[in-house]
């Protein structure tokens, strides 16, 4: 439809003058029409081959080479259907004019031109944006489809630890095995979020901490002792289900475990500059492979799939005989769904 008014247009600006000044002829306006029907099938196959081969995909460079030669072939075409027949029916307008072809060949390369850029610059830009948007849909499906494995992850590598350490005290315990479960039962009630949620607050990450340091407390008795210290400001922050207790929990399997006479786990938080500080400290001697472990590879990657280049961890030995985890995340108002 826009082929044909614009064609349509295109002709009737040069013929409607043409015809006022020098009277209607029937021959005339039978080749105005013939004139519009050539043009729209001759532009109908430019696009046919644009799309055939995918010239939109095309560098600039080589799609300008095969724009400026369909040019000059369309208006090639147009020339030689149209000088012909004008020079018998306009025989004496064009009996002083030399040149009459090359003139003819320049006014339909112009039409041609301004139709063919026209085309091709709109589908070039509708195919590249849309190729950007698919490429970031690709890229954010892929980022969706890791955080979910990521996510994954977490559970069966925290029940094992968990249920084993309740399984020790089934026979010589068996209150505190009840106990253990009742706690477990809660940190597993949390942990359903992370296949729910992206982000929670920070408070109901630190209660679920809690209850882990409390069940592995049973296990350990007076050799774990911790202190959960939380700036009242940072207690609605946005972090990852789970990503706290499992920082823990490495602190205690790679720290506090190995040392016979226990250690001390410590977590707090702060918040300044809108960017939330966790710092977890525990007792040990950070190892050449400590940050390979599945807890602070897997904090680091979903930190950065949520929150990109602005959130950091990093582990370091912070005195002799402990070790520091700490985690800089920026705010955001909500959790993300």
């Amino acid at each position: 439809m826009l082929q044909i008014v614009g064609w349509t247009g295109a002709m009737a600006f040069e013929y409607v003058p043409y015809a006022l000044q020098y009277g209607f002829e029937l021959s005339d306006f039978f080749m105005t029409v013939a004139n519009i029907l050539m043009a729209i099938i001759l532009t109908h196959f430019y696009r046919l081959i644009v799309q055939k081969w995918s010239w939109s995909n095309l560098p600039l460079s080589r799609l300008s080479i095969r724009v400026g030669l369909s040019v000059a072939v369309l208006g090639t075409v147009m020339t030689i259907f149209n000088h012909p027949i004008d020079k018998q029916i306009l025989a004496d307008n064009l009996a002083n004019q030399p040149f009459v072809f090359w003139g003819y060949l320049a006014n339909w390369c112009k039409l041609m031109l301004t139709w063919v850029l026209s085309y091709t610059i709109y589908h070039y830009v509708e195919q590249h944006r849309l190729s950007d948007l698919e490429r970031i849909m690709f890229k954010t499906s892929i980022r969706e489809a890791e955080a979910k494995v990521l996510r994954s992850q977490l559970n069966p590598h925290f029940t094992f630890n968990a249920l084993n350490s309740i399984r020790a005290l089934i026979v010589e315990n068996p209150e505190k095995a009840q106990l253990g479960i009742t706690q477990l039962s809660n940190i597993l009630r949390n942990s359903l979020l992370v296949d729910r949620r992206k982000t929670v607050d920070l408070r109901e990450e630190l209660k679920t901490v809690e209850d882990y340091l409390n069940l592995e407390k049973i296990r350990y008795e007076d050799r774990l002792q911790f202190s959960v210290r939380a700036d009242p400001a940072s207690l609605f922050c946005q972090v990852p289900p789970m990503m706290l207790q499992t920082l823990v929990e490495n602190g205690v399997k790679h720290g506090v475990s190995k040392i016979v006479s226990g250690g001390n786990i410590d977590v707090t938080t702060s918040v300044k500059e809108d960017v939330l500080t966790v710092s977890i400290v525990n007792s040990g001697v950070l190892e050449s492979n400590d940050s390979s472990g599945i807890g602070l590879k897997n904090t680091a990657e979903r930190l950065s799939l949520l929150y990109g280049v602005d959130a950091r961890v990093e582990i370091f030995q912070l005195t002799e005989n402990e070790v520091s985890v700490e985690l800089n995340i920026p705010l955001i108002s909500k959790s993300i769904s």
